[in-house]
């Protein structure tokens, strides 16, 4: 038995491979990282990261949560109809051509492809090239889904919580008075792999070459499903990492909830249904809570009158040596006040050959920080500042 299953896994992740899904991720994720680096450089006329940095979050951030959630789905015999994975990719692709990366949460693919199966098995829709795999439903209702859609809910609470703050990108953008305010970008794409039971020979039907195994007198095909995670979201009224791990801990509540709900599924199948509402209207709630608390708070990354405040680190900077944080105030430059992005660059100039800097941090505290500085280093300290429209748009901050 424990040779069946090991190869059985085998042939699941190989075909992983075979699923356009994994590729249009990796495109989707240069795509969204090539933007990001047109929009920071027409900001401040120079990258925060480069565009690999969100081809880079694609992959190991997922893989040890879809481990522990196949082990969970196998283990408990959790089973999904191929039509619900077909229905998965297509809404996929169908959300992200609306440009809206967030739409990409397991709330609207899984949600929109549970309510999907169910008006298909209803109406006897027929699905061309995959009609096997349509014709093979019934019209019951199918919890095994929405439990899924729970798991994968509190998978992407835990990505938003630890991945979702780190680096985030710096903007300018406008404040309700029209003035120029700086705000943070966290936008992400995960894959979260997951092995499903799939019932029946279904597949089989469809590709001969696909394998079968039996666990007692039923049928199963184990595949290797690459789900989509987006996450997308601005901040402007406070520090970007309090905002979105936050976030991430209401996402991941919601998904818990939703888990332990949809269990009743089993016994009561129009539980699943109510479920799987919730799980969407939840988590747009969640969404536009966080947008409608970051409105109602004044600009964090504004002008201050103590001194010019930090939006961006270039990694592996010189500031980034020095220990500089996104959020802080820096108020003296070698024992010059600093009022304005010009007076920090000409207090500089007075020792080309070290740099000390008083800063306020994120806590209200004062900390001195300082560096020699080599030929070159005061023009490319990696300091982005909070800047007047006129200035980001002609000169690097």
């Amino acid at each position: 038995m424990v040779q069946i299953w090991l190869v059985e896994l085998l042939k699941g992740t190989g075909k992983l491979f075979l699923n356009p899904v994994l590729y249009y991720l990796v495109f989707l994720a240069g795509i969204i990282g090539v933007m990001r680096v047109k929009r920071e450089r027409k900001n401040f006329h120079i990258r925060a990261y480069d565009a690999y940095f969100e081809l880079r979050q694609l992959f190991p951030q997922g893989l040890l949560i879809g481990l522990i959630l196949s082990i969970i789905v196998v283990a408990t015999g959790i089973t999904v109809p191929f039509a619900v994975i077909l229905l998965i990719a297509g809404f996929t692709l169908l959300w992200s051509l609306t440009t809206n990366i967030r739409l990409m949460s397991p709330a609207y693919t899984v949600g929109a492809s549970f309510f999907t199966i169910i008006l298909i098995a209803e109406n006897n829709w027929s699905i061309p090239l995959f009609s096997e795999a349509f014709n093979s439903i019934s019209d019951k209702v199918y919890p095994s889904v929405v439990v899924v859609l729970g798991l994968l809910l509190i998978a992407e609470g835990i990505l938003i919580f630890k991945n979702g703050s780190r680096r985030t990108s710096p903007k300018i953008t406008r404040s309700k008075r029209g003035q120029s305010v700086g705000a943070h970008e966290g936008k992400r794409l995960w894959m979260v792999p997951l092995f499903l039971l799939v019932p029946g020979d279904v597949l089989q039907s469809s590709f001969d070459w696909w394998p079968v195994f039996h666990l007692g007198a039923k049928e199963y095909s184990l595949i290797l499903v690459p789900f989509a995670i987006g996450f997308h979201q601005q901040i402007k009224g406070m520090l970007p990492v309090e905002a979105i791990r936050l976030h991430g801990r209401r996402v991941i509540v919601l998904g818990a909830l939703i888990t332990l709900i949809s269990v009743a599924g089993y016994w009561y199948p129009l539980t699943s249904i109510v479920v799987a509402a919730l799980a969407i209207i939840g988590r747009e709630s969640l969404a536009l809570m966080a947008n409608l608390k970051d409105d109602s708070l004044p600009p964090y990354f504004s002008k201050k009158n103590q001194g010019v405040m930090i939006i961006g680190i270039i990694p592996d900077s010189a500031s980034s040596k020095m220990g500089l944080q996104v959020g802080e105030i820096i108020t003296k430059a070698n024992g010059v006040l600093v009022r304005d992005e010009n007076t920090f660059y000409e207090a500089l100039q007075k020792n080309r050959a070290h740099c000390k800097l008083e800063v306020l941090d994120t806590k209200g505290e004062i900390r001195f920080v300082q560096r020699a500085l080599y030929e070159g280093d005061h023009h490319e300290l990696g300091i982005l500042f909070v800047q007047d429209e006129r200035k980001y748009d002609e000169k690097i901050g």
